[in-house]
């Protein structure tokens, strides 16, 4: 069991006079199933910007676990979905692929498409199914 930790994380953007973080103290078991639901403009996407070190901040955040966004930026949607997903997970192999987009209900055809003419359920699904190959 691992933990993340935060000790007095304050935080607020340099043009801001008010906090987004103050003093706030926590602690997440990493086996736990968790999401954070709230209204735009509440802090979630900085708390996770914050724990992936893209801000400075004071006080502690501690984790032996390493973090990632989702969803992968996808730069040039144009290209061969397989394409992406190979760029996401190299050493991922295509029969690794197609069994997790099957796990997500969604037709391997999808990888033989340019990642545009996608649905957003789609594009989320297939991203996620390289989130859960087992080589990255």
């Amino acid at each position: 069991m691992s933990m993340i930790r935060a000790e007095y994380l304050t935080f607020s953007y340099p043009e801001s006079y008010d906090n987004i973080f103050e003093d706030a103290c926590f602690q997440i078991d990493t086996d736990w199933k968790l999401g954070f639901v709230g209204r735009n403009g509440r802090g979630k996407t900085t708390l996770l910007k914050l724990l992936l070190g893209e801000y400075e901040y004071s006080g502690k955040i501690t984790s032996s676990v390493q973090f990632d966004y989702f969803p992968y930026p996808v730069s040039d949607k144009s290209r061969m979905t397989e394409e992406i997903l190979q760029e996401i997970c190299p050493a991922a192999e295509e029969w690794e692929l197609m069994r997790e987009l099957s796990c997500l209900g969604v037709n391997a055809d999808v990888l033989w498409r340019n990642f545009e003419t996608l649905s957003e359920g789609e594009r989320t699904k297939v991203l996620l199914a390289a989130k859960r190959c087992p080589h990255i």
